[in-house]
Order: C-alpha cells, then sequence, then structure tokens
C-alpha cells in the first residue's frame, strides 16, 4: 500500500514536471516564431516587397510564422510544432541557398544581423522539433490509441532528442561555413575604362568587366548615401574612371565615408549590383535601401525599369546600413 501510494506520488510529480517543460517549451517556441517573422516582416517592409518572387516568398513566410506561434502557444498541437519545425528550418534553408547560389535571382551576402536571424531560426527548430516529437511522460499519455501520422506524433517519435540535436548541430555548421565564405561587403571594382552597352533597347553604362553601372536617389554629387552592408549589395565604382567610346558624360570622383574614392557620372556616384551578370540590370527600378536605384544612362535619365527579375535586397533592414534588406 505504501509502495502504491508512492508510486502515484511519483507518477503525479513527473506529469506535473512533464507539464510545466512542455508549457515551457511552448512559450519558447511560439516566441522564436514571432520572432522570425517579425524578422521578416521588417525586411518586407523595409525593401523586399520589391523583389519579384522573393518579396512574395517573405511575406509567406511572415503570416505562416505568425499563425503557427499562435497555434503552438494557445493549442500545444503536436503537428503545429512539427509544421513550425518545418518553416523554420525552410527559412534557414533558403537563406543559405541564396548566400551561395542565388535563390530566384536572389543573391544574399554575409550581415551579422543575418546570422543572428540564422541562430534564431536554428533555436526555433530545435524547440518546435522536441516539443512535436519527444514522447510525453506516461501519466500525461490519456488520449486513447489512434492509428497514422497524427497518433505517431501523439505518442512521441522514441530517440527524438538526439535526432533533434544532431540537426541543430548540422544547421549550425552550415550556417558557420555561410558566414566564413560569405563576405559582408565585395570589393569595390576598379573604374578603368567605362563602356556603353546596350540592354533592353536602353543605351547604359558599363565597367570593363560588362557590369551594369548604376545611381542611387538618395545620393548626391558630392556624398554617397550607400554604406555599410548596403555597399556589399551595391558596389561603389573605384575610381577615376576612363571613358570608353560613346561614353560623352562627365566622369568625376567622389571621397567615401571610409576615405575610399568613387567613380561619378554626371554628378551621380556610380554601383555595380550583386545581382548582375555581364549584360544584366536586375537592379534597375528597385526600390531599396531607402531609394530608388536606376542604371546609367549615357544620357543619365532614369531609365524606364523593366520587369526581367530578380534581384538581391539592397542592405539595410535586418543587417544595417541604410534600410532596405540585408538578410
Amino acid at each position: 500500500m505504501v509502495m502504491d501510494r508512492t508510486q502515484v506520488a511519483g507518477d503525479r510529480g513527473a506529469t506535473q514536471t512533464g507539464r510545466w517543460w512542455r508549457l515551457g517549451l511552448r512559450l519558447a517556441g511560439a516566441g522564436l516564431l514571432v520572432a522570425t517573422a517579425g524578422i521578416h516582416l521588417d525586411l518586407y517592409l523595409t525593401g523586399y516587397r520589391g523583389i519579384p518572387t522573393i518579396g512574395w516568398l517573405f511575406l509567406l513566410q511572415v503570416i505562416a510564422a505568425f499563425a503557427l506561434a499562435l497555434a503552438v502557444l494557445v493549442t500545444g498541437s503536436r503537428l503545429a510544432a512539427a509544421v513550425g519545425a518545418g518553416v523554420a528550418l525552410a527559412t534557414l534553408g533558403g537563406y543559405l541557398l541564396s548566400v551561395w547560389i542565388g535563390l530566384f535571382g536572389f543573391k544574399e551576402v554575409r550581415t551579422t544581423a543575418g546570422i543572428v536571424a540564422g541562430v534564431v531560426e536554428v533555436a526555433a527548430f530545435a524547440v518546435l522539433a522536441l516539443l512535436a516529437a519527444v514522447p510525453a511522460a506516461a501519466g500525461q499519455r490519456h488520449a486513447p490509441p489512434r492509428s497514422g501520422l497524427a497518433a505517431r506524433l501523439q505518442a512521441g517519435i522514441p530517440g527524438a532528442a538526439p535526432a533533434v540535436a544532431g540537426v541543430s548541430v548540422i544547421a549550425l555548421v552550415l550556417l558557420g561555413i555561410a558566414a566564413a565564405g560569405s563576405g559582408s561587403t565585395a570589393p569595390a571594382y576598379a573604374g578603368g575604362g567605362l563602356k556603353v552597352a546596350k540592354i533592353g533597347g536602353a543605351s547604359v553604362l558599363a565597367n570593363a568587366k560588362g557590369f551594369t553601372l548604376y545611381w542611387f536617389g538618395p545620393d548626391t554629387a558630392t556624398k554617397s548615401s550607400c554604406n555599410g552592408s548596403c555597399a556589399g549589395y551595391w558596389t561603389p565604382v573605384k575610381g577615376p574612371a576612363t571613358a570608353g567610346p560613346g561614353v560623352t558624360g562627365k566622369l568625376a570622383t567622389i571621397t567615401r565615408s571610409d576615405g575610399s574614392t568613387q567613380a561619378t557620372y554626371n554628378g551621380h556616384p556610380l554601383y555595380t549590383y550583386v545581382s548582375d551578370s555581364p549584360g544584366q540590370a536586375t537592379g534597375n527600378g528597385l526600390n531599396l535601401n531607402g531609394g530608388v536605384w536606376h542604371e546609367m544612362t549615357v544620357s543619365g535619365a532614369p531609365a524606364a525599369p523593366r520587369s526581367s527579375g530578380g534581384g538581391s535586397t539592397g542592405g539595410g533592414g535586418n543587417g544595417g546600413g541604410g534600410g532596405g534588406g540585408g538578410y
């Protein structure tokens, strides 16, 4: 009889501990989902909404993360937690792909805040995966047995904790590799000889390697407004530059905030765009970093934006340096 009472008391204690443990996971998981949703909402509002395809993906991630956070917090559902873990891991995967090879024409560079966001996503995955997969204590299993995936989730998966830890470690290692292998700012292209290229019917300036040159709306003839991580996406053209055939405007230079020299054309500081390949102008018309980016036409007049798509964010938002992008 005494042993039975001791066993009952032990079961009650284990049940109570398990409930508090799961409540803690629910609160932490929901909070981490809200954090990643907030980061992506800020990015969407400050620049990513102007990126074809990527903008909609960011908005979808924001809606899904907020909805799943609410579901996890209110219901504690293992299924909601499992979906939330998958969304967090998929978001991290998208970031890594955009850093390494680009995604839908979108090319990312490393920023400190981007790495922090990646760590938050790994933490969200770990917490939510534990909530979804770790078996409940014996005293908590009151539901009648069911079949299928729902039953497996309800019962938990034996050995889930080590598996979750292993996946989390792998994700952190991949994030570290991305951080180490992707520079926060791209090297400035030497001005050299500028030339004329035809893109979409417009005569635009290109550097010696064939990359389209851009100017930024908020800049002045004597000052660049694109600094910090912004300059990792929109690379300043190093001055002085020389005019090739057909380049009829005035070339000059300015001194940037870091002391380097940047080439200008007709009073516009010049840049290249990280997502472009030679002969492309995917950054033309993008509204990022607090202003609109224009391809540098020979005449100096803004060219009409084209919908030929793709592009990277411009550095601010999540990562600083101008308020437009920069995951």
